[in-house]
């Protein structure tokens, strides 16, 4: 399958003009603080080594199960809108995203790694891109705007090939996806062991974002055969160590059809609780990684000012040792040529230069060295200017080794790193609180908010 977009016609394009809620506007924002691409907070954690990754405006709803479960059927009924193509034959035999956009679209092939660049990985597993595929719609229905589904292909044992490694596909979207809903279909093909393989997988890693329904309960039967057939499956599953937990829970879900009534009791508004709860969960989590992200970033960007000054203090350590260094080194030969020098003129120019006084000061400081001087032999006095100027000469190699600096921010360089901490600081963080108070009011009383 190529990248191709085929169009096609909006069940309810007039929807666009909705409301946005509250939730899908705070995730929104916090993903426009991370993603702006001049001030966002990407782009200043890159600046000081901190890397970050955006929150999702979404969550994404793994569908799993046997075929002919009602996985697609649900994604349909979620959105009241003829997405996905049902029936008791296989019809989805690949990864199909669906979510909310601003008009009818089906993405195919790479397209759909292009809107999902978090989802690139998949192509690491042979001959799934081609077998990917997104849906568009424009429903606002229930909570679908913040909601991306993911149907899965049917499961089934036996000698049933698929195109790629689809057990080793759906566990690895589930280290990536919020929530996992399992379907159960109890016309036979409930208690499938491929299913139940990867339910145990899944179970290990991410039993917490696991739940188990009995899908089309209107066709099983008499309430005895609904229990029949929801023991059989309970049994089984709990024969997996991985799976037998307390509290287990199966609701019974089907897709109500007004022209055909059932006495059975229909759970399916518990899966939208169930996507709700995941999507206030995810909304906290946004807001408190929003925090702590500031946090880090300010912490990283102190650092940086913090280590830019103490390198700043050694620098100028180092060049006042290589400048004492250098000093001493020139000093040494200055000294000797100095003493050949006052040794070849003669005292009465010495007394016309320097005047009676500073000829006998002279006299007083050079007396001690030209004794000490003259008491060596030749070959003695030799050697001494030589270790001297070799003296001289490792001092001023001491002196460059010295004044090596380690590169510090410049004016510029500072003033920014301040400013983004301030950015950070002020801006980033009162948008949080704000956001924070936008989604507590949304349950919480004003009276509540004002304590």
């Amino acid at each position: 399958m190529s990248g191709k977009i085929k169009n096609r016609s909006a069940a309810n394009a007039d929807s666009l003009s909705g409301g946005v809620s509250c939730d899908e506007r705070i995730l929104r924002d916090c993903h426009q603080l991370y993603a702006d691409p001049e001030s966002g907070l990407m782009t200043v954690a890159e600046s000081v080594g901190v890397k970050l990754l955006p929150p999702r405006k979404k969550i994404t709803v793994l569908l799993m199960g046997n075929h002919s479960a009602g996985k697609s059927s649900f994604i349909n009924w979620y959105v009241e809108e003829h997405i996905q193509r049902t029936g008791v034959a296989i019809e989805t035999q690949g990864f199909s995203f669906v979510t909310s956009g601003r008009k009818r679209e089906s993405l195919t092939g790479n397209a759909t790694l292009h809107l999902y660049p978090h989802f690139k990985p998949l192509q690491q597993f042979k001959g799934v891109s081609e077998y990917l595929s997104t849906e568009i719609c424009t429903s606002r229905q229930k909570r679908f705007s913040l909601v991306t589904f993911v149907d899965s292909p049917g499961l089934v044992d036996g000698d049933m090939k698929y195109p790629f490694d689809v057990d080793e596909v759906i566990l690895w979207l589930g280290d990536l996806c919020d929530l996992i809903l399992v379907f159960f279909d109890p016309m036979g093909q409930a208690l499938c062991k491929r299913t139940l393989n990867i339910v145990e997988s899944l179970n290990e890693k991410h039993g917490d974002r696991l739940h188990f329904y009995l899908s089309k309960a209107d066709e099983a039967g008499g309430e005895s055969d609904r229990q029949r057939v929801m023991m059989q499956i309970v049994q089984e599953l709990c024969k997996r160590p991985g799976l037998n937990k307390c509290g287990f829970d199966m609701p019974t879900i089907y897709i109500p059809n007004p022209n055909k009534p059932s006495r059975c009791v229909n759970q399916i508004e518990e899966v939208c609780r169930t996507v709700e709860k995941t999507i206030n969960q995810t909304v906290q989590n946004t807001l408190n990684s929003l925090e702590k992200d500031c946090e880090v970033i300010s912490e990283a960007i102190t650092d940086t000012l913090l280590n830019d000054r103490q390198t700043s203090v050694q620098n100028r350590r180092a060049r006042c040792k290589s400048c004492f260094l250098t000093l001493l080194g020139f000093s040494v030969p200055l000294a000797l040529m100095a003493l050949l020098v006052l040794g070849s003129l003669s005292p009465e120019l010495l007394e016309m230069a320097l005047g009676r006084e500073g000829l006998e000061a002279l006299s007083l400081y050079l007396t001690p060295i030209v004794r000490i001087f003259e008491s060596l032999s030749v070959e003695q006095r030799f050697y001494s200017c030589g270790g001297l100027v070799l003296f001289s000469f490792l001092l001023l190699i001491f002196a460059r080794f010295s004044f090596r600096t380690r590169p510090t921010l410049s004016g510029k360089q500072k003033r920014q790193l301040q400013e983004k901490l301030e950015y950070v600081q002020e801006v980033v963080k009162s948008k949080k609180k704000k956001l924070y108070e936008e989604y507590l009011r949304q349950s919480v009383s004003d009276h509540d908010m004002d304590l």
